[in-house]
Parts: C-alpha cells; structure tokens; sequence
C-alpha cells in the first residue's frame, strides 16, 4: 500500500476495484464501512453484488477480465472534459501523450459491449471521482490474478496519478494483501528478481555487498525462476529438486491433475509445514515447522508495517522455528551463520543489508511497529509514499496498456464464465481453518454460486447438487442460487480438497509476473446424475 490503514477513517472516498474486502479482508472492510457511516462516498467495481456494494454509492458490475477497458474509458472521460489534475500530470509524471493516445481508443461506447457497464455510467462516474480529493483506490486479487494482471495494475496507477491522487493521504495506490505475510515474504527476497529489501540482483554493487554479507562469491546476475517455470522444469528435468516451505502447492496451483503429474515428475521434495497437507504426500522428507504463535519473529502487513510477533507457547514434538531448520541445513553443508534468533536475524543482517529497513530494530517495535521505508533509527517511518509526487524513479511514468481478453473464454460447449476466489469463515486450502470445527459448522463445503437466471435455464434449484467441467476436470458440487452473482458467471472458492475449484482453472499466466488467471476460464453446469 502507498498509504495508511490509518487514513481510513478520514477519506472522503473509496474506489474499491476487483476486491471482496468485506470476505477476504474483513478488517479492512470494517474500515471502509466505518468512513462510509461518517460520509465518505464508495464505488465498488465487481462482476459480483457482494456484500461491501450494499454500502456503496455505486456499484459497476463489470464482465470479467475488463477492467482495463472500464479504467481506460474512465481516464477517456477525464482528459476529455478535462477534469484530471493538470498540474499534477504536468509536474510530477512523464508519458501522458502516450497514455492520451492509448485511452482515445476507449471512449464510454467503445468500452460498453467490453465492460458491460453503460457509456453514461461509465461518463458519471468519471466526474464522481473527479468531484473528490483525494480518492483511496483499493484492489486485491481480481485486478490480479488475469493474464494482464500487471496491465491491470499499472492501470489502477495510472488512474490515480491523472487524478492527482498520490503522494497524499487519504489517497494512493492500495492492494490489500491476501495473506499474513505476504508483504513481509516479498520485502525478504522471496522473489526471484530481487535481494531483500527489493535490491535488484543484477546489478553488480548490490550483488558484491550480499556476497560479501553472505561469505560467497560468483552469486547469479539473472533472476531465478518463478513457481510456474519450476512446476514446468519439474517435468523436464532442468529442476530436479523441490523445497517447498509453508505452501500447499497440490491445491492453490491452477489445473490440479497438471499440478500433480509436475510434483510426481521431482526427484526429491521437501515440504517444510505446521501440517500434513495435500502436497506433503509428494514429499521424500517433511520438515516440521512451529507456527506463528509458537515463534518469535516479525510480520509486515498490507500498510508495509513490521510488527512483533511473540511467542504464546512452545512448537509441539520435533517442530522448531524455521529460520533454526534453514540454519541447521545450513549447518551441515558447511557454513556456521551466527545469528541465533529471529531478533539477531533482524538487528544484525536485515536491517544492515536493507536500506528500507535499516531504522527498524527490535527495540524499536514494542508497541505499534514501523513503516518502512525507515532509513535511519531516528527516522518515523514512512505512512505515505511518494510523498510531495516524488516517486522513487523521480517521476511518476503513465505505462498505458490495451485491453485483453481472458485466455479462455466462454464458448458453445464451455458457455459460463468461471470466477474464484475466497469464502469468509476459511481461509485458502483449510490447513489450519478446517481444523476448527466451529468454522467448519459455520461452512462446511464448498458451492458453486451461480444466478437466478443461469439456474432457471437450468432447471437447477437451490442446494442441489450440480457438476461444474471445464477443459480441465470436473467437480461435484452444491449449487447455491444467489442474487450476488450476475447472468453467465460462475463463482467457486479452494477451501476443499475434493471439490476444489483449481481442479477447472486454467494454467495461464501473466506473461511478466507469472501470475495465474484464476479469476476467468470457461465451465459449463450438469445437473447430477
């Protein structure tokens, strides 16, 4: 996020795109709902009528994979009836020509038969966030996970800056993050591209600072492999073998029999976890992890906030820290690293190394933790970024994108749309919410969720139970007839094993960031039996 959670409660509007905050981040969510109660006006844009649009000023229920058309026809508007923030664009961006000439291409009734939303919706909502300064823009995984997922955000960005909107608070750029860790995971280098603290591997002084760090030498200039290309190199043999930490592969991936046969192909596979899961059963070794609670440590959230995690009781039978199981490893092949803790780890490498990072310290985060940046131990931290529209390349760069369509799309055999994404009470494959009975009372199997219309069509009721098949496999399923759902869309989650929605969707990918497209592949609906 470029802003704060803080800021929240004192924003006078919300543009909430391709997020289910009120399932998926229901903290976040409260947040939203709460400035909403105080005055701040909502637009959500979501194929879906969920929960967060019944606070909404307007929803735009957009098909899905169109976002890009619906911000570009949005931008049209903006420039033009001049109403984005000249001064703005003039002083602190580059590339605005360019972004006029792609955005010309999508005026409101170019973009209708794309989106699906109207040409004079599309023209009031541009003014409506014109109207207001600044506007939070928040997203998660449906601007995501497309095949133009990086498009899709670059989009968003490019949506801000015309409105002047970074660089201040109650404004910016804001992805929640969709799991505990997941900022804190990318700030450490769990990225082939980059060491931690998003230093660039290939460049030469940064890469001769971690081997001097790290007592090695001749560490690679390229960037490694992302977890598509190491599922492929499985099969092929070009990776032999597989260390997976803290992920249930098997399920998350896309297309699951594809999964399998790749993690069946690997000659050795750890998997190193607090639980036996789906993808432990490929494993040649299990190494057992402590949780979170059971840790030390830090987390860094959606805000870029390191915080304390402290440890409420002691990791059961052989489980230990994983930082001690990498050390151990370590250990036997030959190297002794010093640090002995998850503070050590921090104070004594991360900060030193990091630049981002390197006015944070364990003595420093007793209370409330800090936002990186924090350059040095008199520094705050960072609440906003780009502060004055002063980005971190120096100016703020348009990168406008055409629209694409979804890899898949629905056809006479495939007819319906298939969407994912998560319920409330579960969290991803079930690893520790499907050991809680009560949430497993409050839901304890999956649906597919689907319209009025579709299940009329269908002669399908309400809680029957219905096949979904795409090119990919098949599930059965219970259906679940919901006015949140528009004509032609299918919407599942992962939470299950043996009826899994990655058993349908497709392994297509960004082509740039690799990112699956789990929001978009072709299903049809049989009645049972």
């Amino acid at each position: 996020m470029t802003n704060s959670f803080e800021e929240f409660s004192r924003a006078k509007m919300f543009f909430v795109i391709g997020s289910n905050m009120t399932e998926a981040h229901p903290v976040a969510a409260t947040f939203v709902k709460n400035a909403v109660f105080k005055g701040a006006k909502l637009v959500v844009a979501d194929p879906r009528q969920h929960k967060l649009v019944d606070f909404a000023d307007r929803h735009l229920p957009l098909k899905v994979g169109s976002d890009i058309a619906l911000l570009n026809s949005l931008m049209y508007v903006l420039i033009k009836e001049d109403l984005y923030d000249r001064e703005f664009v003039n002083s602190c961006c580059i590339g605005f020509d360019d972004l006029e000439e792609t955005v010309t291409g999508y005026p409101p009734e170019k973009a209708e038969p794309i989106c699906g939303i109207a040409a004079d919706t599309i023209r009031d909502t541009a003014r409506m966030l014109a109207s207001v300064k600044p506007v939070m823009v928040c997203y998660t995984l449906g601007i995501t996970e497309h095949t133009c997922g990086k498009n899709n955000v670059m989009s968003v960005a490019n949506l801000q800056m015309l409105l002047g909107n970074m660089g201040v608070e109650c404004g910016g750029v804001n992805p929640l993050r969709g799991q505990n860790n997941v900022q804190g995971a990318c700030d450490m280098a769990a990225l082939p591209n980059v060491y931690p603290g998003y230093r660039k591997v290939g460049d030469p002084a940064i890469r001769e600072k971690f081997e001097t760090a790290w007592e090695t030498r001749e560490m690679s200039e390229q960037a490694g492999l992302m977890i598509p290309q190491m599922m492929e190199g499985l099969v092929d043999g070009s990776v032999r073998g597989f260390y997976i930490f803290g992920e249930n592969l098997a399920n998350t991936e896309p297309d699951m029999s594809k999964v399998a046969h790749e993690l069946e192909s690997a000659e050795f596979v750890v998997c190193q976890d607090i639980f036996e899961t789906e993808t432990t059963r490929f494993a040649d070794v299990i190494l057992p992890a402590a949780a979170w609670s059971e840790n030390n440590g830090t987390f860094t959230n959606s805000e870029r906030r390191v915080s304390r995690v402290r440890k409420a009781g002691e990791p059961p039978g052989m489980a230990q820290p994983n930082w001690w199981i990498f050390k151990e490893i370590a250990r036997r092949f030959g190297h002794n690293w010093t640090s002995d803790s998850a503070r050590k780890i921090w104070d004594n490498e991360i900060s030193v190394l990091a630049p981002n990072f390197s006015g944070i310290k364990y003595d420093r985060i007793e209370e409330d933790g800090l936002q990186w940046p924090c350059t040095s131990l008199d520094h705050p931290g960072t609440c906003v970024l780009h502060g004055n529209g002063e980005f971190t390349c120096g100016l703020g760069n348009f990168s406008p994108a055409h629209w694409t369509p979804p890899a898949e799309v629905p056809d006479e055999e495939y007819p319906l749309v298939l969407s994912t994404g998560r319920r409330l009470y579960h969290y991803h494959t079930r690893t520790q919410t499907g050991r809680c009975e009560g949430l497993n009372d409050l839901l304890g199997e999956e649906t597919a969720d689907i319209s009025g219309i579709d299940a009329e069509t269908l002669g399908i009721e309400n809680g029957e139970r219905i096949k979904v098949l795409s090119r990919r496999g098949r599930v059965t399923v219970t259906a679940r007839v919901t006015r949140q759902i528009p004509q032609g869309l299918v919407w599942m989650a992962f939470h299950f094993a043996e009826n899994n929605a990655n058993r349908l969707t497709n392994a297509a990918f960004d082509p740039d960031t690799l990112t699956a497209e789990y929001k978009a592949c072709a299903v049809r609906i049989e009645k049972e039996g």
